[in-house]
Formats: C-alpha cells, structure tokens, sequence
C-alpha cells in the first residue's frame, strides 16, 4: 500500500511556493528558454528546493522537473513530475493566480498531487482513495449539471485557435453560462474546490497536468483528455465536475468525430 504522501506534498508545494513569494513583484531578470518561454530564478530556486526534498525523503525515486529534466534510479516504480512555477509570465505581470505543481506517479498511474497558488494562500493536495484537500479540508467539485448553468475556464483563448479548437471552442463558450481566462493551473484550482465547473487546455505539458488529474479526480471530477481518454500524455486537458464531462466532450471533441 502507498504511503500517505499528503503531508509531505503539502510541505513540498507550500514551502517551495515561499520562495517564489520573495521574487514575486520584484524586479526579476528574464532569460529564455529554447522555445522562448521565460523563466526566472525563482523558476529555479523552486524546482532545487523541491528536488533536494524529495531526494533526501525518496532517495531512489525518479524525478521529472520542468527546468532541469530527468534525474533519479530510471528503474524506479515512482516518479515525481514538478513544475516549479506554473504560469510564470502571469508570475511576471505581479498576476498572483500562479502556482508550483508537484504530482506523483506510482507504476505509470497518477496517483497523488499537490499545487501551491503562494499569492493567495492555497494550498490543495490528493492521493488516491484519500480525497482531495484545501487547505486542510476536504473539497469536492460542483454539482451543477448542465452547461447552461456553468462556470468555462481556459488560460488563453486564442490557444484554442492556435491549436485547432477554434469551433469547438466556440461552441462550448456559446454553451456556458460564463466564460473567464482563470487559467493555468489556478483554473483546475477552481474546479476542484467547486468554484468553477470546466477547466480546458488545448495544449499543456506533462509537468503542467501531472498534479491536476488526481487532484480532479479525487475531488470527484473527471480530466481527460479531448478524446476522452483518462490520460495527460496527449499534452492537453479536459476537466470538469464529472456531471458535465461527457456534454463538454461532445462540444470541445467534434472535430475528432466528424
């Protein structure tokens, strides 16, 4: 049986998530990567801390980190998929609805996570057949049951163009009953604690969805992928509060179909 790995996420994402606090709204100096995406110390200070943590408590776990790549026993049964500072060009216009992810796969299977939104005090974590926590109480996922009546997240709606969701992506705006650009991880936030209904990501990165789909999950939500398939390697996401997943699929997915 897996060990409780609650506390130790919430130590993980919480403390790493200070250390972002001391570079955020500060002058920071910009570099860039190789696909021109930014980051900043505090991008990697944050995945060091969270590195250094889980090595010295799982010394032969395997580690996947956003800025510094792959390290640990490649035999390992577990992994550890970190993004050290989720959104950092939200980070870097003093936008606080940033956060540090941190999920946890055990044999292939996503089964714990924890994000850390530092700015505004939150911290949510899950673990299989433990439930999903905010900030030390249990959450859960909304019960609205069409989309009508729903709350639509997505980071930029432009990426929905950019990467072939424009219709559908219409259809499912014209649908709800509210649209916002929550996004990033801050928008799977609100759905798991029930503040929104449908989060969409059109395309993101193992690293940014790794701590999502357990947390939706055990928040009694659905993430999947535009298929349908319960999976993040597919590089985009789908979650909701299980009630409305197969109507939003059926919308965000037609272009698969027809």
């Amino acid at each position: 049986m897996e060990e409780d790995l609650l506390p130790f996420l919430t130590h993980l994402v919480t403390k790493a998530g200070e250390i972002t606090l001391r570079y955020f709204q500060t002058a920071l100096t910009i570099d860039r990567k190789d696909d021109a995406s930014p980051v900043t110390a505090a991008d990697r200070e944050s995945e060091e801390f969270l590195r250094r943590e889980i090595e010295r408590t799982f010394p032969h776990d395997e580690i996947l980190g956003e800025e510094f790549g792959l390290s640990g026993e490649k035999a390992s049964r577990r992994r550890w998929i970190l993004d050290p500072l989720d959104a950092t060009k939200t980070f870097l216009h003093g936008v606080p609805l940033y956060g540090v992810l941190v999920g946890v796969e055990t044999e292939g299977e996503l089964i714990a996570g924890g994000i850390a939104i530092p700015a505004l005090q939150e911290v949510l974590v899950a673990q299989k057949g433990k439930g999903c926590w905010w900030n030390g109480r249990r959450c859960s996922v909304s019960k609205v049951g069409s989309l009508k009546d729903a709350l639509l997240l997505t980071t930029d709606v432009a990426n929905n163009y950019r990467y072939g969701r424009g219709k559908e992506w219409e259809a499912l705006s014209s649908a709800a009953r509210m649209v916002r650009t929550w996004g990033d991880c801050y928008g799977y936030v609100l759905v798991a604690t029930g503040r929104a209904d449908v989060m969409v990501d059109p395309i993101a990165e193992l690293w940014d969805i790794a701590a999502v789909k357990p947390i939706i999950e055990e928040a009694g939500g659905r993430f999947t992928d535009y298929a349908g398939q319960a999976t993040i390697e597919s590089r985009c996401g789908i979650a909701t509060n299980g009630i409305l997943h197969e109507e939003v699929l059926r919308l965000a997915s037609r272009g698969l179909v027809e």
